[in-house]
């Protein structure tokens, strides 16, 4: 069977170069005669491969000397205490809501704190980006946070927020390393993998070295210590050995490819192709405001549940997999992360246009 169309929020497609390369080595790693799946965290073959993982990441975005890269574990909901855990020494935090994974963050850091919800898109279901750059960031508050695509709802923080000299923390998920970014404007960039970098159960946190603390909230443990990983290098305990291993190899494509600016043009063109349809459709229609939309993930609607559910379901069977939307949009979503080939994005117009004459009612 060929490889089909993979559209998932995630996990979703990761580059077949990257499949390819690491089915080449699944049970040889040059020339060790195992699988990194097989071998110690604490031998030389995994430390050259999480050593050579960080410094790609580090090329790749320009992160900052005085910034640590920690692979860790728990995903976002793991990060969601993280932060407020360590950050949190005044008990108070800023939190921008565009979206159900800030809203949950939000929520989870009421338990260490006040917080406070100094921006929020929900009154028309997240579907824009509220005006960021005057907030009324409390004066004692720790940071301000963000999540800066969101990947249910298909929009996109584009103009930073302004944060009166508060630290910025942003959850990047569904766009890390889709395009360039500052690191020194943040501090604490996060994301799990899962959806545009590599294979679920890795998230990395970039850090500034001043934020890695000892004086965290007194009841943090050990394990939810950014410092504790920090310290040995994000082998305090076993990592997730082959997720790294192939995160590093997605971080040497995007090198071949050219970098995160030819990212962006790419992940540009695709989206034009699938914007331009839907603006110019009778059937298909999208859900955000068109200068909020993001490049990795596009939510649309027809407006009708029977045709969106046949849709999916012809979509699927001619080889669109996981176009169904979230339920709070309802709908279809497409993600066009990365590793989603140009030509995936032209078949399904292609696909769309003639759903569209076959089953649009004048």
């Amino acid at each position: 069977m060929s490889r089909v169309y993979n559209f998932s929020a995630g996990p979703a497609v990761l580059p077949e170069e990257v499949l390819r390369k690491a089915a080449e080595e699944m049970l040889d790693y040059h020339g060790c005669g195992m699988s990194v799946m097989e071998m110690s965290h604490r031998s030389k073959d995994f430390q050259d491969i999480i050593d050579q993982c960080e410094a790609d990441i580090r090329e790749l975005m320009g992160i900052p000397d005085n910034y640590k890269v920690l692979f860790l574990q728990g995903g976002g909901n793991t990060q969601f205490a993280m932060v407020p855990m360590n950050l949190m020494q005044n008990k108070v935090a800023d939190y921008i809501v565009t979206g159900n994974w800030a809203k949950k963050a939000a929520k989870e850091a009421e338990l260490y704190g006040k917080v406070h919800v100094v921006a929020s898109s929900a009154d028309k279901n997240f579907t824009y980006i509220p005006d960021l750059s005057d907030l009324p960031i409390d004066e004692d508050a720790d940071y301000v946070y963000i999540c800066q695509n969101n990947t249910i709802y298909g929009t996109t923080i584009r103009e930073l927020p302004n944060t009166k000299g508060k630290d910025l923390v942003s959850d990047v998920s569904s766009m890390f390393l889709s395009e360039p970014m500052d690191v020194s404007r943040y501090g604490i960039v996060w994301g799990g993998v899962q959806k545009n970098v590599g294979p679920a159960g890795v998230t990395i946190v970039i850090i500034r070295e001043d934020l890695i603390r000892e004086d965290v909230l007194p009841f943090t443990p050990t394990m939810l210590r950014y410092k504790t990983h920090a310290d040995k290098g994000s082998m305090y305990n076993t990592p997730p050995c082959y997720n790294i291993y192939i995160c590093g190899l997605v971080f040497q494509w995007l090198k071949e490819m050219g970098g995160l600016e030819v990212m962006k043009e790419r992940n540009e063109r695709k989206a034009k192709v699938l914007y331009d349809f839907l603006d110019q459709s009778r059937m298909f229609h999208g859900t955000v405001v068109p200068k909020d939309r993001s490049l990795m993930n596009v939510p649309f609607v027809t407006g009708d549940k029977d045709l969106d559910a046949k849709f999916i379901a012809e979509s699927s069977a001619a080889g669109f997999k996981n176009l169904k939307g979230h339920r709070t949009v309802g709908g279809m979503r497409a993600s066009l992360y990365n590793a989603m080939p140009y030509e995936g994005v032209v078949k399904l117009v292609e696909f769309m246009d003639q759903f569209e004459k076959e089953n649009h009612k004048a």
